[in-house]
C-alpha cells in the first residue's frame, strides 16, 4: 500500500526552490500517492504529470490568502510537504508534516529586506519548524544557519542536496542547439556567464567591477548575465559610476531551462560570487554542461564545489579578476576543472537524491 502524500507546489516555476520541487517530485512520484497544489496548466505540462493527482491554488505566496486557502484545500493524507517556510498556520488534514528550508537569508544581514519582511520571515520560519515533524535543508551550511538564526527545539533536521538529472542536462546540448542558440540570444564569440538575479547577496557588483579591469585586458570579452534586464543592468552601472560599460555586459532577461545548458557550455567560466548560498545550483549546472567555475569562498558554495573551481575572496576584485586570466591562459587547468566537476557533480545525481529524499519521508511517516 503506498502511503498518500500532498506537496505545495505554487512555487515550482521560481527558480532554486522551483528546480528542488520539480525534481522532488520527479524522484518521488513512483513510490506514493502524490496529489499537488498549485496551477493546474503548469503542473500538467511536466512529464510525471499522469501520475499524481493536482489541485488548483492560485494563492499568492507570503499573503493572508495562501493561510486561507491551503487548510481547505489540503486534503486527508498521510503527510504534507511544504518546500518552503510559507507553511499552513490553521490545522490540516495530514498525520505529518515536512518543511524544507533552503536558507535563512532573510533573516542575515545579506539581504536587505524591510524590518517587517524580517520580522514575517523569523516568525514562520519558527513557526515551521514547530509545527513540523520533519525538517529538510539542502546543506551543511544551511544547517548550521537554521540552528543560528531560528528556535531549532532541538528537531533534528535532515540535509538532502539538490538533485540534477545530469543526462537531461546533457541531452539538450548538441550542436544544432548551440549555434541556433547562440544566434536567438545574439551571444558574444567569447563570454564569462553569470547566472543570477541583482539582490544583494547574489554580489553582482564584484563581477561588473572585474569586467572594468578585464576590458583593457581582453577586449574581446564579454560578460553575459542571466536573469537580468538591460534597464537593471543601466542602473547598476549608473550605481558604480560606470557608464559605458554596458557594452562589455549582454543581459538575458529569462531563458527556458532546455536552453540553458547550451549557454553555460559556450561560456568560458562561470562566474558565481554569491556571498550567501543555501545550496547554489547554477554551479553544479556548470559543471554538468562541461563549463568551468570561478566561485567565492563563502557560504555553502566550498561544500558543494568542493575541489572543482577555483574560489576568491567575494569583495576581492583582484582576485577574482586573477583567477579570469588564469583560467582564459590556461587550458590545462580548464581540463582539471572539468574533470574535477564532472565527479562533484556525481554527488548531486537524481538516484542520490532520490534515495535520501525517500529515506527521509518514510523516516517521518515512521514516526
Amino acid at each position: 500500500m503506498k502511503y498518500n502524500l500532498t506537496i505545495d507546489a505554487r512555487m515550482i516555476k521560481h527558480s532554486g526552490i522551483g528546480t528542488y520541487t520539480k525534481n522532488m517530485i520527479a524522484a518521488i512520484a513512483d513510490n506514493y500517492n502524490l496529489t499537488l497544489l498549485g496551477n493546474y496548466d503548469i503542473l500538467n505540462s511536466f512529464p510525471w504529470s499522469k501520475k499524481v493527482k493536482t489541485i488548483t491554488a492560485n494563492s499568492p505566496i507570503y499573503s493572508l490568502s495562501e493561510q486561507m486557502e491551503l487548510p481547505k484545500k489540503i486534503p486527508p493524507c498521510d503527510l504534507f510537504i511544504s518546500p518552503h517556510y510559507n507553511v499552513p498556520l490553521k490545522k490540516i488534514k495530514a498525520l505529518r508534516r515536512i518543511v524544507i528550508i533552503h536558507d535563512v537569508n532573510h533573516l542575515t544581514k545579506f539581504n536587505k529586506i524591510s524590518f517587517v519582511k524580517r520580522m514575517y520571515a523569523k516568525y514562520m520560519i519558527n513557526v515551521a519548524i514547530k509545527k513540523s515533524d520533519k525538517i529538510i535543508t539542502v546543506s551543511g551550511f544551511s544547517k548550521s544557519e537554521i540552528s543560528k538564526y531560528a528556535n531549532t527545539q532541538k528537531k533534528d533536521i535532515t540535509i538532502t542536496y539538490c538533485g540534477l538529472d545530469g543526462n537531461e542536462l546533457k541531452n539538450k546540448i548538441d550542436d544544432e542547439s548551440l549555434k541556433r542558440i547562440r544566434l536567438k540570444y545574439n551571444l558574444p564569440d567569447n563570454y564569462l556567464l553569470f547566472v543570477g538575479n541583482m539582490k544583494p547577496h547574489k554580489n553582482i557588483d564584484v563581477v561588473i567591477r572585474a569586467m572594468k579591469t578585464l576590458k583593457d585586458l581582453y577586449p574581446d570579452i564579454k560578460l553575459v548575465i542571466v536573469g537580468a534586464t538591460l534597464n537593471q543592468l543601466l542602473q547598476k552601472l549608473e550605481l558604480l559610476k560606470y557608464p559605458g560599460l554596458e557594452n562589455k555586459i549582454h543581459t538575458i532577461e529569462y531563458i527556458d531551462n532546455d536552453e540553458l545548458p547550451s549557454v553555460y557550455k559556450s561560456a568560458k567560466c562561470l562566474v558565481f560570487p554569491s556571498v550567501y548560498e543555501g545550496f547554489g545550483l547554477p554551479p553544479v549546472e556548470a559543471m554538468i554542461c562541461s563549463c568551468p567555475v570561478i566561485a567565492s569562498n563563502t557560504a555553502s558554495i566550498p561544500e558543494v564545489c568542493g575541489d572543482a573551481a577555483l574560489y576568491f575572496s567575494p569583495q576581492n576584485v583582484k582576485e577574482l579578476v586573477g583567477n579570469i586570466e588564469l583560467l582564459i591562459k590556461n587550458k590545462d587547468l580548464q581540463n582539471e576543472l572539468l574533470l574535477k566537476g564532472y565527479k562533484i557533480a556525481e554527488k548531486y545525481s537524481k538516484e542520490h537524491f532520490s534515495e535520501k529524499l525517500i529515506s527521509a519521508i518514510n523516516d517521518t511517516l515512521a514516526k
